[in-house]
């Protein structure tokens, strides 16, 4: 249930303009500053879900590690989507409350 509730506030997200997705826009987020959110999809490749969360970690990003590609891209009205990123303050700390539960290597750190 909760998962539904974080996949509704990235769909309002993206509609406000609030997503980078893709590998390079959202690394580019994350290391401006501008990501406030990093959404890995589970079924990622091991190497991007490494890349992510190390990348995540020194930037001190949260990250999640949820759904499919292609669940991800559909939420955004995208094809399938590996990674996203919340480029809004107040709906990343949504997602993140939403999320509460998610286990403690998920979410590699709160700002």
């Amino acid at each position: 249930m909760k998962r539904n509730k974080v996949l509704s506030l990235a769909g309002m997200a993206a509609k406000a303009g609030k997503i980078a997705s893709g590998g390079f826009p959202v690394e580019k987020a994350v290391k401006t500053g501008k990501g406030h959110l990093v959404i890995v999809a589970e079924d990622a490749s091991a190497n991007t879900r490494k890349r992510f969360k190390d990348m995540c970690s020194y930037y001190q990003v949260p990250i999640l590690f949820m759904e499919t590609r292609e669940v991800l891209g559909k939420v955004i009205g995208k094809e399938f989507r590996a990674s996203i990123a919340v480029l809004d303050a107040g709906f990343a700390k949504a997602m993140l409350g939403a999320e509460g539960q998610q286990k403690k290597e998920e979410c590699v750190c709160q700002k």
